[in-house]
C-alpha cells in the first residue's frame, strides 16, 4: 500500500512537471480538404446560374506563332474551368480558322471540362489567312443547329460567340456578323497585339465596351477570363447581356424589363426605344408655337406677336399703325368663319348672310331659306354685305394711317 502511494505521488509530480498539450485544432482545420474536379479547379470557382451554348471561335493564321497558340488554348482550358459544363448547363463548341475553318468539335460532343480540355490540347495550329467572316458564318450554318447540339431557341438559352484573333480579317465581316447578331448570337471580340479595333467593333454585340476587349500579348491573354466569369457568372439576364434590351435593363430576380433613356420612351415591342417629340401635346410650355430641336425644343410666336422673357409665353406686337393689318383677324387663313368673319380688336366672331342662322359651333351656317333656289336678290345682298365689309375694313385702315401722318406732322 505505502509502496503505491508512492508511485502515484512521483507520477503527478512528473505531471505536473511537463509543459501543456497544444489544444486540439477547430473549425475548417478539422475537415477533409476538398477534392478538386477533374480538370483542375474546385467546384466552387464554376458558373452556377444560367447555361449558355458557347463557341470560341480562334485564330490560327501564319501571324500567330505556335507558342502564342498554346497561350489561346491555355486561356480556352481556363475558361472551361470557369463554367459549369454539362448536357443541362453550359456546352462548349471550337471553331478554328485562318484561309480555311475547321469545326474542331461542336456542341453535341463534350459534356465534362475534362474531355473539353483535353480535346482542346489537341487542336493544332493551321495556316495562312484570316477569314473572320466566314468562320462567324460558320457558327451559324454549322455550329448553332439542333443537329449540332445547340439547344432550340424556346429553351431560350443564350448562344455566345468569344472571338480571338490578331489580325485584319480579309474578308467582309460587317453584313455576317450583324446577320449573326440579328438570329440571337451575342458576340464577344477579343483582339491581341496587331488586331484592328474597327474590325473587332464592327463584329461585336451591343454595348461595345462590355463586348470588345483587347490586350497587348497573347502572353496576358488569360487575364480576361476573370472578366468573361464575371459576366457569365452573372446573377441576372442584365448582367448577361443576352435580355434584348436596346438602351436598358431592369433586372426583376428571374426576369427583366426594359427601359429607355431620358428622351427616349418604349416602343410597343417592350425591348426598342423612339425619341420622344419634345413638341407632342403635354410635353412643352409653348403658348403659340413648338420648334423641335434635335431632343429639346425651343418656342416661338404667330406673326404679330413677339417671345416674352420667359421664352414660352407671347405678346401683341404693333410697331407701326399700318401694320396692324396683319393683326386683322379676320384676314384669309386667320379664322374658321363659314360666311361672315366679324374683326374685334384682335379677335373675331361668326356671322352669316341674311336667311342664314349660326350653328352652336360659333362658325358654320344653316339656310333658313324656304326655297332650295337661291333668287338673284338674295345673291346680290349676299354680295354687298361682303364689299360692305371689305369697304369698312379698308377704310379703317385708311383712318388710321391719316391720323398717325397727321400726328408725325404735328410732331
Amino acid at each position: 500500500m505505502g509502496r503505491a502511494l508512492g508511485i502515484l505521488r512521483c507520477c503527478l509530480a512528473l505531471a505536473l512537471a511537463l509543459p501543456p498539450l497544444p489544444a486540439a485544432p477547430r473549425g475548417p482545420a478539422l475537415r477533409p480538404r476538398r477534392q478538386p474536379r477533374p480538370g483542375g479547379r474546385s467546384a466552387d470557382t464554376a458558373c452556377k446560374n444560367r447555361p449558355l451554348d458557347l463557341l470560341f471561335i480562334v485564330d490560327s493564321s501564319r501571324s500567330v506563332r505556335p507558342e502564342e497558340f498554346e497561350k489561346v488554348k491555355l486561356f480556352l482550358s481556363e475558361m472551361i474551368d470557369t463554367l459549369d459544363v454539362g448536357e443541362r448547363t453550359t456546352r462548349v463548341a471550337v471553331v478554328n480558322y485562318a484561309s480555311t475553318v475547321r469545326v474542331e468539335f461542336p456542341l453535341r460532343t463534350h459534356f465534362d471540362r475534362a474531355s473539353l480540355k483535353e480535346a482542346v490540347s489537341r487542336i493544332a495550329p493551321l495556316s495562312a489567312g484570316t477569314m473572320t467572316g466566314l468562320a462567324i458564318r460558320t457558327a451559324m450554318e454549322e455550329v448553332f443547329t439542333e443537329e449540332m447540339g445547340a439547344r432550340p431557341a424556346t429553351f431560350s438559352i443564350p448562344r455566345v460567340v468569344i472571338v480571338v484573333t490578331d489580325g485584319r480579317p480579309q474578308d467582309q465581316v460587317q453584313g455576317v456578323a450583324a446577320s449573326a447578331r440579328t438570329a440571337g448570337i451575342e458576340i464577344y471580340a477579343v483582339g491581341v497585339g496587331r488586331a484592328d479595333v474597327q474590325s473587332l467593333r464592327m463584329m461585336a454585340s451591343e454595348p461595345l465596351d462590355e463586348h470588345v476587349f483587347y490586350v497587348e500579348t497573347y502572353g496576358v491573354i488569360e487575364k480576361l477570363t476573370s472578366r468573361f466569369r464575371e459576366t457569365f457568372c452573372a446573377e441576372s439576364v442584365c448582367a448577361l447581356g443576352s435580355h434584348g434590351c436596346q438602351q436598358l435593363c431592369v433586372s426583376d430576380g428571374a426576369s427583366h424589363l426594359c427601359d429607355c433613356y431620358e428622351g427616349y420612351t418604349l416602343n410597343p415591342d417592350k425591348r426598342t426605344c423612339s425619341a420622344v417629340d419634345p413638341c407632342a401635346p403635354g410635353r412643352h410650355e409653348c403658348e403659340q408655337i413648338c420648334v423641335s430641336n434635335n431632343r429639346s425644343y425651343v418656342c416661338d410666336c404667330y406673326e404679330g406677336y413677339t417671345l416674352n422673357p420667359d421664352k414660352t409665353t407671347c405678346s401683341g406686337f404693333f410697331p407701326k399703325p399700318w401694320l396692324t393689318t396683319a393683326m386683322d383677324m379676320c384676314a384669309p387663313g386667320r379664322h374658321d368663319c363659314a360666311q361672315v368673319c366679324l374683326s374685334n380688336d384682335g379677335s373675331y366672331s361668326c356671322g352669316c348672310y341674311e336667311g342664314y342662322t349660326l350653328n352652336p359651333d360659333k362658325k358654320t351656317c344653316s339656310g333658313a331659306i324656304t326655297s332650295s333656289l337661291v333668287t338673284a336678290e338674295e345673291s346680290c345682298k349676299c354680295e354687298a354685305i361682303a364689299a360692305l365689309q371689305d369697304s369698312v375694313t379698308s377704310h379703317e385702315v385708311s383712318e388710321k394711317l391719316q391720323a398717325y401722318q397727321d400726328r408725325q406732322q404735328i410732331v
